[in-house]
């Protein structure tokens, strides 16, 4: 019985990760796919590396807060089981709903109705995780927001990559070892600036890790079922294996919440986010990594278009006229990797307060205020319904 309750939970563990990798993915390799700098076969292998890397490093941290500081009652196998099921539900509905649910806030709700159910919340452990989960956005939104306004246009310049034909690297075999060498047309700005791509998808790959191997293997730590190092295997090969399967229709759309970003833009908001994330995780607090980039996108945004206005104008004028298409508009001028065209010189960006408004074109919008509330919303409700459904799971259910 014992044999085959443990057996139930490790499945249920596997498909809360599967879901993982295939999520998340998509949202740290997107962006190389998409500029053809990988195939999605070396993406998905560079996420099972590096997420087994976040898990066994910084990791552990979150999978101890998840599997013994929330909650004093001791997970059993059927309670683990229970937790479980519910973040693998809510996962679940949130695909239905075409929306990508928190799997940190859903587990840490599941856990949180397990707590509230039996009288054992940790409440002080609590209120340290959900006030990180109000601050972290904020920051997010503000340190893109100076990107965006100050550093945006100097950035394009720098990282402005044209994609040439051929091999990026060749090998010289003439010597008793074969030395690596740029390829025919590549320059050694090519090569730096498709490096950059992929070793930010190797960070947000960790940082992934770090934050989410928890969600899936967590309360079977807790129970004593699995070991550490057992846990991290698990929940790190569940995210490979959604890696190298529904992940390949998610790098295809570059993630939900990463879509119509030109290259550059993804990169800024997947460094700033998977720093935070990262930075949460090493404190042992579980991250919604889509929440942060959200506020992020919209940060960089914002600050991008309010270098229409001086901070003098903006204090006896009328606010400037806010649309992210602000970034959609750097992207034909000064494409990144993969893109067409040369490189601007961040000499000739105008002072902040001499664009006006034209310069910035309504292009096609990266967010919808509409859809970014529903998004926003729908991540707060879904692990509202972990939270509802393990409270009258445990309170009136004897496991």
């Amino acid at each position: 019985m014992v044999e085959a309750l443990l057996l139930v939970g490790l499945v249920v563990a596997v498909f809360v990760g599967f879901n993982i990798g295939g999520s998340s993915t998509g949202v740290a390799f997107g962006p190389a796919v998409g500029s053809d700098t990988v195939s999605k076969t070396v993406a998905a292998a560079l996420m099972t590396a590096f997420a087994l890397l976040g898990g066994a490093t910084v990791g552990r941290e979150v999978i101890e807060t998840l599997g013994s500081d929330i909650v004093t009652t001791p997970f059993t196998l059927q309670i683990s089981i229970g937790v479980l099921f519910f973040v693998g539900l809510a996962l679940f509905l949130s695909n239905v709903a075409g929306v990508p649910a928190s799997t940190s806030m859903t587990a840490v709700g599941a856990m949180a109705g397990l707590g509230l159910a039996r009288g054992t919340l940790n409440w002080g452990e609590m209120g340290r995780i959900v006030t990180w989960w109000l601050v972290s956005p904020v920051i997010a939104f503000w340190v893109s927001a100076v990107i965006g306004r100050y550093y945006y246009p100097r950035l394009v310049e720098w990282f402005a990559v044209t994609q040439t034909e051929g091999s990026l690297v060749v090998f010289d075999r003439s010597g008793a070892l074969p030395r690596p060498e740029l390829g025919p047309n590549t320059t050694p700005r090519e090569l730096v600036g498709t490096l950059l791509v992929v070793g930010i998808g190797c960070y947000m790959a960790f940082s992934a890790g770090a934050s989410n191997v928890a969600n899936a293997v967590a309360p079977l730590y807790g129970s004593g079922d699995l070991e550490m190092t057992q846990a991290i295997l698990l929940g790190g090969g569940a995210i490979g294996l959604g890696a190298f399967t529904i992940a390949r229709r998610t790098m295809d759309t570059v993630g939900n919440d990463l879509t119509d970003l030109p290259l550059l833009a993804a990169l800024v908001v997947a460094t700033v986010s998977s720093t935070i994330v990262t930075g949460l995780s090493a404190l042992g607090i579980p991250a919604s990594f889509v929440i942060i980039a959200t506020m992020s996108i919209v940060g960089l945004g914002w600050g991008r278009a309010t270098r229409t206005v001086t901070i003098a104008d903006a204090r006896g004028g009328d606010p400037p006229a806010v649309s992210v298409g602000a970034l959609a508009a750097e992207a034909d001028e000064a494409p990144t990797v993969g893109g067409d065209g040369g490189t601007p010189d961040a000499a000739d960006a105008p002072p902040i307060g001499s664009e006006d408004r034209e310069s910035i074109p309504d292009a096609e919008d990266l967010f919808e205020p509409a859809t970014t509330a529903r998004v926003i919303f729908l991540q707060n409700v879904v692990p509202g319904i972990a939270t509802v459904a393990s409270f009258l799971l445990f309170r009136f259910v004897p496991l």
